[in-house]
């Protein structure tokens, strides 16, 4: 009787340690589970060495009592742990096999998931008592989804894939609280999930989270006929069961612009099929509803897919549009030319100009331009920024500057809304996560000649640099880089942006950086077989029919080779016939040539219209160091060029690329490379702005932007530096 006595004693002794944490002495373990100890044992140094700088305690954080007690519940509990399981008379024999092994898993669970950053030391802690209360309720046969339930996915994941709780009664529930916890967890992947789990109690409830977040991926489940789509087809909610209605149409998609509106009953489906019937209806529709979103977008209220509908939008201005504009550029009469836009509005032509920035030629540009106001009863442009509730007004003042339109633009507004306007454009450049704002405000400054406007500009950024005290580091360094650029544009400030910004020099690109190890500069040029493209090849090579210069015709390209001087290598594909491609074949046939002998271009020329350019920048060679962009509006392509040739020297036009302008500027280059010296941008544009004296030429040379004055790439390459 004593003897049973001193049994209870013993078990309500160990009970009380377990419970109050003090450390149970380990009895004499039996061979056979004595390694199953030694692996616990050792799984725990393992966790003390995974972070630690004294050896004894797992460094989970800063804080020295937190790293402590959890090195005191990795120590004491799981030895407690051992020690109960040999200690308890209820244990039978294989189930403490099961536990040993399942405590063992447990702390290699935990170093596996550390190592690779899927759990923080911060939680072993609460693992291992979260572990303690499951093994718990196991031994009472009752379910450990609460403890599932109440921590975080990470915790929750160990102990529900670990061997003893396998057949746990509440593993159904444990499963669907952890799918729960993925779910939250991964949000991108709701539907994924569901749909390898469609009958989890939630699944309507999560499908309408997925609706406001991924609306083309529940369109694409929303067909699928399985468990998942059912479910979908089967919701309440509005957002998804429009998507549900329109995956049943083959033309869904293209209702998605106008989802939010759809689900909110502001707009019919019948409404948007009837617009469907006609493109320009639906580019109509399209434009109404950007404006109705983009002054929800003032009031911090986004719409549901607007980046779709600003997609959709853009791609109907450029392929219904702008690509027909552009395509009868050659056309004589702009009735002719422009007769597709004859009927939109103001407002519609707008959107052609903001969105349709990249694809829309010059003259395609200044014919809408000129549209948008001819169509206002009273042309004023601050009624048209009204009219589209200041949507992309940035953009449209970036592109007014460039093509020399920005004057007209704010002499239609009174002077005090015009002042306030552009404070406007030059205000919160480091909202966006991107530089384009910014760099939008650098090329216009460029572009603007009159100093009222500049002094007010400048005025602009110097308040927000140094007046605005709220101002973050991001923000500092834009505000103070487009300063010190914009006050370089003075030669009387005598600031020298190399200096001040450390950026590789712009005023002039040295001779030896063009040369290659033999000391050779490498120049390509890229021409198109169109009329036009004949002609001016023939000019080109005219120009090199002296003794200074060797032409070498090969049947796709030329070179001409300096004779005299130092050694410049011109290689050029010969414009044959567009229609055919093969002056496309040409020039693919050439650069794998000079990659075959490792010729790196180190001076690029695009010679042709502006609508071969996007072909010349696909094939440009990071190697260029200088570019010249010799078609209409290739100052447009500043940022593309920037993409593939970070440090490039670019010479565009803003508007009218004109061939004489182009080979005097090449005559000019080639000539300053052969005779060894290097490119001094100031000395060179001062010497051709002599040169060209006839007033027509003058004018458009003037549109020719030389490197030291594109301020959006300097802007660019300052910032990149800075950020270093």
């Amino acid at each position: 009787m004593n003897r049973f006595y001193l049994f209870i004693l013993l078990i309500l002794t160990i009970a009380s340690n377990l419970y109050s944490q003090e450390e149970i002495p380990m009895p004499k373990i039996p061979l056979i589970r004595q390694l199953f100890h030694v692996n616990i044992d050792d799984a725990k140094e393992k966790i003390i060495k995974l972070n630690t700088f004294d050896g004894k305690t797992f460094f989970a954080s800063n804080d020295s009592l937190k790293n402590n007690e959890i090195t005191r519940i990795l120590r004491v509990h799981i030895n407690n742990l051992q020690a109960t399981i040999e200690l308890d008379s209820t244990f039978l024999e294989n189930d403490k096999f099961i536990w040993l092994r399942a405590i063992e898993n447990l702390l290699s669970d935990f170093i596996f998931n550390y190592k690779t950053h899927t759990i923080s030391g911060n939680d072993l802690g609460t693992l291992i008592t979260s572990f303690e209360e499951a093994m718990t309720l196991e031994r009472k046969q009752q379910s450990i989804a609460p403890i599932i339930y109440k921590n975080k996915f990470e915790i929750s994941n160990i102990i529900f894939q670990n061997a003893a709780f396998a057949n746990n009664v509440g593993n159904k529930l444990s499963k669907d609280y952890l799918l729960l916890k993925i779910c939250k967890k991964q949000p991108n992947n709701i539907l994924r999930i569901l749909n390898n789990n469609p009958t989890v109690y939630y699944a309507d409830s999560l499908i309408t989270v997925a609706a406001y977040r991924n609306q083309e991926e529940l369109y694409n489940y929303a067909a699928s006929p399985n468990a998942i789509g059912d479910t979908i087809r089967n919701s309440r909610n509005s957002l998804v069961r429009i998507i549900s209605r329109l995956a049943k149409k083959n033309t869904g998609r293209m209702y998605f612009p106008f989802l939010d509106l759809l689900a909110k009953g502001k707009i019919k489906i019948d409404s948007v099929e009837k617009a469907l019937q006609n493109d320009e209806s639906y580019y109509k529709l399209l434009v109404s509803t950007q404006i109705g979103y983009a002054e929800r977008m003032s009031r911090a209220d986004t719409p549901l897919v607007y980046k779709t509908l600003v997609d959709k939008l853009e791609s109907k201005a450029v392929d219904d549009y702008i690509d027909e504009i552009n395509a009868l550029h050659d056309e004589k009469s702009d009735a002719v030319r422009f007769r597709k836009i004859d009927s939109l509005s103001p407002a519609e032509l707008y959107y052609l100009c903001v969105l349709g920035e990249e694809q829309i030629y010059t003259s395609s540009y200044l014919g809408v331009y000129k549209r948008i106001f001819e169509r206002m009863k009273v042309a004023r442009s601050d009624s048209l920024l009204k009219k589209v509730n200041y949507d992309y007004y940035k953009k449209f003042i970036k592109m007014a500057a460039s093509y020399n339109m920005l004057e007209d633009f704010l002499s239609r507004m009174d002077t005090s809304t015009s002042d306030k306007l552009m404070r406007s454009f030059v205000n919160d450049l480091a909202s966006k996560n991107t530089l384009e704002d910014a760099v939008d405000v650098a090329d216009s400054y460029s572009s603007i000649s009159n100093k009222k406007l500049r002094s007010l500009i400048l005025d602009q950024i110097q308040k927000n640099l140094f007046e605005d005290t709220t101002i973050n580091k991001r923000s500092q360094t834009i505000y103070r880089l487009l300063y010190i650029i914009f006050l370089s544009m003075d030669p009387e400030n005598h600031i020298d942006l190399t200096k001040q910004l450390g950026i590789n020099p712009i005023f002039a690109m040295p001779n030896k950086l063009l040369q290659d190890t033999l000391g050779r500069v490498i120049i390509q040029q890229f021409f198109y077989g169109d009329k036009d493209g004949k002609h001016i090849f023939d000019a080109f090579l005219e120009k090199f029919r002296n003794e200074n210069w060797r032409i070498i015709q090969s049947p796709e390209w030329v070179e001409v080779k300096s004779v005299r001087g130092s050694k410049v290598h011109i290689y050029a594909n010969k414009p044959l016939d567009a229609e055919q491609d093969l002056d496309t074949q040409a020039q693919k046939d050439l650069i794998f040539y000079l990659d075959s002998l490792n010729l790196q271009p180190t001076v690029v020329i695009h010679r042709g219209h502006s609508y071969y350019l996007k072909s010349t920048i696909d094939q440009l060679s990071s190697s260029a160091k200088v570019v010249l962009l010799g078609s209409c509006g290739g100052y447009q392509s500043l940022s593309k060029v920037l993409n593939i040739c970070p440090q490039a020297h670019i010479i565009s036009s803003k508007q009218v690329g004109m061939g004489i302008i182009n080979q005097g500027l090449i005559n000019v280059i080639t000539e300053q490379l052969r005779e060894g010296k290097d490119l001094n941008w100031p000395a060179i544009w001062k010497g051709l702005t002599a040169k060209f004296d006839d007033i027509k030429d003058k004018e458009k040379f003037n549109d020719y932007i030389p490197p030291y004055k594109n301020l959006g790439a300097i802007f660019i390459m300052a910032y990149d530096k800075a950020m270093e």
